[in-house]
């Protein structure tokens, strides 16, 4: 009989963070807004995005060996998806600077108990042969998701322009939904990894990079040099804004990027099982290293259109596909600590190269930190190509 590819498991999951990502970018419009409109200065905002994606970067680490080390998924998967819900109606309760530092750091906090854990639930549902396009689908659903929530807010704020507190409430709403499907999911308690101690401290997961497999660190070295030149899609949305869009615009395009991001990451989830996950990806970098050259130039609607269409093909051809191929060459008792590992560091290498591309902007304008990124992710192509294999050999597992 023929195993079934996308499994209840897999379509619940997908589902879950489809309404936990509508909840999410439901806000994203409006947060910066928001914060300035209580007193939050450029500089507090910076400082509170900052601790919020050091929160979520060091969480994802230390929660996703702590699953592994019980052998259970699922109670990481809810209490993170929970956190991230109880946030949002939070963050309008009080405006009171150090309790919006707490609501949203409270956000990327969920983010990181839930990520290494979900992603090990993914893996488990499927073989080597089919982890894109698992991961693709649900890369798929959650992105729909960044679809939905930007366009819900433009119509909130088309008929309450200004009113954004309500929205932190009605935003409640999809992140309770996403908590409520994880209770339809049942997983069967795995044996706990063996540790050497029982105690662990926020920063123990790091041990893991000496421990690895020579392959998964060849691999994240060269995800991680690309993710220290890949900045905040801000600084795209920035870039259009200086070339005299306005700001429907921008959000615009920014759906429109969504979306293609959505339809597209399933069939490339497909084409690399079928042809190589390393070559999909490899393309995707290639895709971006276009992308980020044409920002450099680019002036007109119609240009920008087409480099957010191709920044989609980006993301549906990398995002997935990094973890199906980490879940690939990691052993099996490891997963959620190895992807952990990789989205923690890799959310301090973002973090790092948003204050570089905000310096460089600063002094040398936009067009540099366009052609710096574009050059170096060339240099990332021709490492992994050279330095990176899809699958270990037995002796790389033990």
């Amino acid at each position: 009989m023929k195993q079934k590819i996308i499994t209840r498991t897999v379509w619940v999951l997908s589902m879950v963070s489809l309404f936990a990502d509508v909840a999410s970018e439901m806000l994203y419009p409006v947060m910066p807004v928001y914060l300035k409109s209580i007193g939050f200065s450029v500089l507090l905002i910076g400082v509170l995005e900052g601790m919020a994606e050091a929160t979520a970067g060091l969480s994802k680490g230390y929660f996703g060996k702590l699953s592994d080390s019980k052998g259970v998924r699922l109670p990481f998967v809810r209490w993170g998806y929970l956190l991230a819900a109880i946030s949002k109606p939070l963050l309008a309760l009080s405006t009171y600077p150090l309790w919006v530092f707490g609501a949203r750091t409270l956000d990327r906090l969920g983010k990181g108990v839930r990520t290494g854990a979900r992603d090990a639930l993914l893996s488990e549902e499927a073989t080597p042969q089919t982890k894109a396009r698992v991961f693709g689908l649900h890369r798929s659903m959650d992105t729909l998701g960044a679809v939905l929530g930007p366009a819900l807010a433009l119509v909130y704020l088309y008929y309450a322009p200004g009113q954004y507190q309500p929205l932190f409430f009605i935003a409640f709403v999809p992140g309770l939904v996403a908590v409520g499907l994880i209770y339809l999911l049942r997983e069967k308690k795995k044996p706990a990894a063996p540790q050497g101690s029982s105690r662990y401290n926020f920063l123990s997961f790091m041990h893991y990079w000496a421990q690895s497999p020579a392959l998964y660190r060849r691999l994240v070295t060269g995800l991680l040099l690309f993710a220290l030149f890949n900045s905040s899609d801000f600084f795209l949305l920035l870039r259009m804004k200086e070339a005299g869009l306005d700001d429907t615009q921008v959000i615009g395009v920014y759906i429109f990027y969504n979306l293609v991001y959505a339809l597209f990451s399933y069939p490339l989830g497909i084409a690399a099982d079928k042809w190589g996950l390393k070559k999909v990806l490899l393309t995707g970098i290639g895709l971006f290293a276009v992308v980020y050259a044409g920002m450099a130039v680019a002036q007109h609607l119609w240009l920008f259109l087409v480099l957010f269409f191709l920044y989609g093909m980006y993301a549906a051809a990398t995002e997935g596909i990094s973890k199906a191929w980490i879940t690939n060459i990691c052993a099996p008792r490891d997963t959620a600590t190895a992807v952990g590992t990789y989205t923690a560091f890799q959310s301090i290498a973002t973090l790092l190269a948003s204050s570089l591309a905000g310096f460089i902007w600063y002094r040398y304008g936009a067009t540099a930190i366009f052609g710096l990124a574009a050059a170096m992710a060339v240099v990332v192509i021709l490492y992994l190509a050279v330095a990176a294999r899809e699958f270990p050999r037995e002796s790389e597992l033990s």
